[in-house]
């Protein structure tokens, strides 16, 4: 009896893939990730300010935490935490190294902008850590899990790129729901849909998940820290242009990815027509 027969039928539901099925994961985990937040509501009475240690550990990362769980025991019932973090058979091209050098350059910028005095070792380290738990939810199931089914599906990469930037993009519009200004709302999904087709860029040109886990792990961080307790001097101001810069690059690369994606295409199309026996 073959692997496939032997599956469940949860599990052949999911790997036999689509885009809404996609989708339907994304929002399911939404549908668990948010009311996580509640369950910490009653300990909101005995936790500081938002600048304590206290509230990032309880009200940001323990929430991010749960939704950690909810997405590796997704992927334990379906057999997919195995090749996870196995090498990526889809590689990238060595344009695709500057979404990795961009996000890195002013995350390292905004890090080095930060008064680590006045924000003390506790308050660094929770949100060190809480961007570890960020990096890791929003990546094994962006870049993970939603390429994988996209991919299942015999889409085209650029369907696969393009699906799971928007769909980590949807991830945050949630915020609109909390209480978000509608315009922050439109930037910061303008945003997160370009700083997510990066990340999809570095798991590309890295061939591993890792990589934008570990990138996106240090931009959440970095930017709340810096925002937080900017240090003086003409860095911080400069690494405060991070997003924009992003939204910019991601833009020119989202246009070069297009043009170099239907290109390969076609030629894998005229290669095989070429090689095409006569009947």
């Amino acid at each position: 009896m073959n692997d496939t027969a032997t599956r469940s039928g949860w599990a052949r539901f999911w790997e036999n893939g689509r885009w809404w099925k996609a989708l339907i994961l994304a929002v399911a985990y939404l549908a668990l990730y948010e009311p996580a937040s509640l369950l910490m509501a009653p300990f909101v009475p005995f936790i500081g300010d938002d600048g304590s240690v206290s509230y990032v550990l309880v009200l940001i990362a323990v929430p991010v935490l749960i939704g950690c769980l909810i997405l590796v025991g997704f992927g334990a019932s379906v057999g997919w935490l195995r090749g996870l973090f196995a090498r990526q058979l889809v590689r990238g091209s060595g344009w695709m190294w500057i979404a990795v050098a961009v996000v890195l350059v002013f995350n390292l910028m905004r890090f080095a902008s930060i008064d680590y005095d006045a924000a003390g070792f506790d308050w660094v380290a929770a949100w060190l850590l809480t961007g570890l738990f960020i990096g890791f939810a929003e990546e094994v199931l962006t870049r993970g899990y939603v390429v994988r089914i996209m991919r299942s599906s015999g889409r085209s990469e650029i369907a696969v790129g393009l699906v799971s930037a928007a769909l980590f993009a949807l991830l945050h519009s949630f915020n609109l729901f909390l209480g978000q200004s509608v315009t922050a709302t439109a930037l910061q999904l303008l945003y997160t849909f370009f700083f997510g087709f990066c990340m999809y860029l570095a798991l590309r040109v890295t061939g591993t998940i890792i990589a934008p886990i570990l990138l996106h792990a240090s931009t959440d961080p970095s930017i709340f820290m810096q925002g937080a307790y900017p240090a003086p001097g003409a860095l911080g101001p400069l690494a405060g242009l991070g997003n924009i810069v992003v939204i910019l690059v991601g833009v020119v690369l989202l246009v070069v990815f297009l043009i170099t994606e239907r290109r390969a295409g076609h030629r894998n199309r005229s290669g095989l027509v070429d090689s095409a026996p006569l009947r």
